[in-house]
C-alpha cells in the first residue's frame, strides 16, 4: 500500500522558479499573499543558467520595490546610452537624454534569481526543487491542484489559482485543451554564437553592429567579464569556432575607421541560441496563468525576454491582490489583454531590430541598403532615435 501524498493548501501554486516565479512569489508575500513554487531542475541548475542580462528601467524599479535590489545597485552596470555602428562608424543612442531620466542596467538573469531566492527564502518561502513526475489538475473549475514527488514522497498543493511560469519547454501551456488557445511563430534563419570571457569590457557600452559578414553584438557581465555574440547559422557546431576564429570575426565586424580594437581573453562559456519569436493567446485558461517565457518568446536582439517575464507578473500580482482584497475579479479577467498589449509591441521591437541589424539569406543589394536608411534615419532623426530610446529602456510596467 503506497504512502499518503503529504498535501499542502496555498493561495497561489507557481510553476518554474525561474525569474518569473520567484518575482511573482515575493510580490505575493508582500501583498500577504501564500504561494508554493514547484521546480522540476535542481537550484544549482536553475542560479547558474546564463541567459538575459539586460535590466529595463521599470524592471530594475520593480526589483528594488520587492526588495530585490540591494546587490544589483552595487554591482550592476547602468548604462545612460547604447551605440549603433554601421559602415565603419559608431552612433550613440543617449537613452537617459531621450527618455527624460530613464537607462538599463547590466545585471545577469542568473544574479536576478540568486537574489530573488536568498529573498523568497529568508522570507520562509517554500520552493521545492528538483521535483518529478509534475501534473497540475483541477485549473478549468475551482479545485487546482499541483501534484509531484520529491525524495520518493507524492506532494499535492491544493490552491486557488496556478501561475504557468515554468518556461517555453514546460508542462502549463501544454496543459491547456487543445484548440483554446492560438500560437503565432516565428523562426529566423540564424543563430547567435555567444560567448563569455575573461577580459574587460573593450566599450562602456552596449555595441549593437551591423555588418555585411553578420551581425555582432559588444556586451558584458562585469567590468572583468565581457559577452559578445556573433550571427551564425541557426545549427552551427561550436567545433567549427575555435576561440582565434571568434575572435577574429568579431574583429571584423565591430571594426571601425577610427581603429576600434578589441579585448581579448580567454572564453570560459560557448553556446548557439536559436532565434525566434513566439506568442500564446490567451494567457490564461480558468484558473490557470501563463507568465514569461510559458507564453512568448522574443529574439534577443531587443533584450525584451526578462524584462517582458517582470511585466507580466507585476499585472497578475497587482490582479492577485485586488481579488483577495476586495474580491474584484476584473484585473484577472483582463490579464491577458493587458499583458498581450506589451507583447505585441514587444514582439514588433524585437523583429523590427532583428531584421534591421542581421543578413538575412537570399537578401539582395536593395534588402542592404534599406537596412542602412533605416539605420541612418535612427542617428540623423531626433523623433526616431527616442522611439528606440524608449522601447529599448521599455515601457512603463503594466502599461
Amino acid at each position: 500500500m503506497g504512502m499518503i501524498p503529504i498535501s499542502r493548501r496555498t493561495k497561489v501554486g507557481i510553476l518554474g522558479a525561474g525569474p518569473a516565479g520567484l518575482l511573482l512569489s515575493q510580490i505575493l508575500h508582500m501583498e500577504g499573499i501564500d504561494s508554493v513554487i514547484v521546480e522540476n531542475r535542481s537550484r544549482r541548475h536553475v542560479e547558474e543558467r546564463v541567459r538575459a542580462g539586460v535590466l529595463e528601467q521599470g524592471t530594475v524599479d520593480l526589483l528594488h520595490d520587492i526588495g530585490a535590489g540591494e546587490r544589483m545597485k552595487r554591482e550592476g552596470l547602468k548604462h545612460h546610452g547604447f551605440e549603433l555602428r554601421f559602415g565603419g562608424e559608431g552612433h550613440r543612442i543617449d537613452m537617459h537624454e531621450l527618455t527624460g531620466g530613464r537607462c538599463i542596467t547590466v545585471y545577469g538573469q542568473n544574479e536576478v534569481v540568486r537574489d530573488l531566492v536568498d529573498l523568497r527564502l529568508a522570507a520562509g518561502g517554500e520552493i521545492h526543487y528538483g521535483a518529478e513526475d509534475v501534473g497540475i489538475e483541477g485549473f478549468a473549475g475551482a479545485a487546482p491542484k499541483i501534484r509531484f514527488r520529491e525524495d520518493g514522497r507524492d506532494h499535492v498543493v491544493e490552491c486557488d489559482f496556478i501561475a504557468g511560469c515554468d518556461g517555453f519547454h514546460g508542462i502549463c501551456r501544454p496543459a491547456i485543451p487543445e484548440g483554446v488557445l492560438t500560437f503565432y511563430d516565428k523562426t529566423y534563419p540564424f543563430g547567435w554564437l555567444g560567448i563569455l570571457a575573461e577580459t574587460a569590457p573593450s566599450s562602456e557600452e552596449l555595441i549593437y553592429a551591423r555588418h555585411e559578414r553578420g551581425f555582432a553584438l559588444h556586451s558584458m557581465r562585469s567590468p572583468t567579464v565581457t559577452r559578445l555574440y556573433l550571427q551564425c547559422e541557426p545549427g552551427e557546431s561550436l567545433d567549427a569556432w575555435p576561440d582565434e576564429r571568434i575572435w577574429d570575426e568579431l574583429e571584423l565586424r565591430l571594426e571601425t575607421r577610427a581603429g576600434f580594437r578589441l579585448a581579448r581573453g580567454r572564453i570560459f562559456q560557448k553556446s548557439v541560441t536559436p532565434m525566434r519569436s513566439f506568442v500564446t493567446e490567451q494567457m490564461q485558461y480558468g484558473r490557470l496563468f501563463l507568465a514569461g517565457d510559458a507564453a512568448h518568446i522574443v529574439p534577443p536582439t531587443g533584450a525584451k525576454g526578462l524584462n517582458l517575464a517582470a511585466a507580466d507578473v507585476m499585472v497578475l500580482g497587482r490582479a492577485l491582490a485586488r481579488f483577495y482584497g476586495s474580491g474584484a475579479q476584473d484585473g484577472l479577467e483582463s490579464y491577458s489583454r493587458t499583458c498581450l498589449r506589451r507583447v505585441w509591441r514587444a514582439q514588433h521591437f524585437s523583429w523590427w531590430m532583428t531584421q534591421m541589424l542581421h543578413q538575412f539569406p537570399g537578401a539582395d543589394a536593395y534588402d542592404r541598403a534599406r537596412q542602412l536608411a533605416e539605420l541612418d534615419n535612427i542617428v540623423s532623426s531626433r523623433a526616431a532615435a527616442q522611439n528606440v530610446a524608449e522601447n529599448y529602456s521599455g515601457l512603463v510596467l503594466g502599461e
